[in-house]
């Protein structure tokens, strides 16, 4: 999809604050709410929009640990890929999924209660795959989390 300057400048208004509604940002972006409306069917259509999200503090949800565990598989095959991906987005405890490239296969970014929780989910959730030959857990000790979200307003 080819976006024009409208809806570029609808894009960097929302990647700064997904709360406004649609009369503020109609007017930010200088349309009509009922155009903007249509514009936002067309870029969510088009798959522009990945969602939309709170950050909500971890500890409020008794989170105490997060940590990012690396992979690797047997084989790196479409097939060990696939069943990789599809466990990890039944696991409630996890929070992103990266395939990439190196040594590892993936890095998967979980969020527990604690080492105990940590470890179980170490071993019951990946060492038991058979896709699985490898983990390697780093614990997060801080996240610094950016002021904003990605600035793609470059490409914009």
């Amino acid at each position: 999809m080819e976006l024009d300057r409208i809806d570029r400048a609808i894009v960097d208004h929302l990647m700064h604050d997904a709360r406004q509604s649609n009369k503020e940002l109609a007017a930010r972006v200088g349309i009509a709410p009922s155009t903007l409306s249509e514009r936002l069917r067309r870029l969510q259509d088009a798959g522009v929009f990945r969602g939309f999200h709170a950050d909500v503090d971890p500890k409020a949800l008794n989170i105490g640990l997060e940590a990012m565990i690396a992979i690797r598989l047997r084989k790196h095959t479409a097939d060990e890929v696939a069943t990789l991906k599809k466990h990890t987005r039944e696991m409630r405890e996890v929070i992103d999924v990266y395939h990439v490239t190196g040594a590892d296969d993936f890095l998967v970014h979980v969020a527990v209660r604690d080492a105990d929780h940590l470890r179980d989910l170490a071993v019951s959730g990946f060492t038991t795959l058979p896709e699985v030959s490898h983990i390697e857990t780093s614990l997060i000790f801080d996240h610094i989390a950016r002021p904003e979200l990605p600035n793609y307003g470059s490409w914009l």
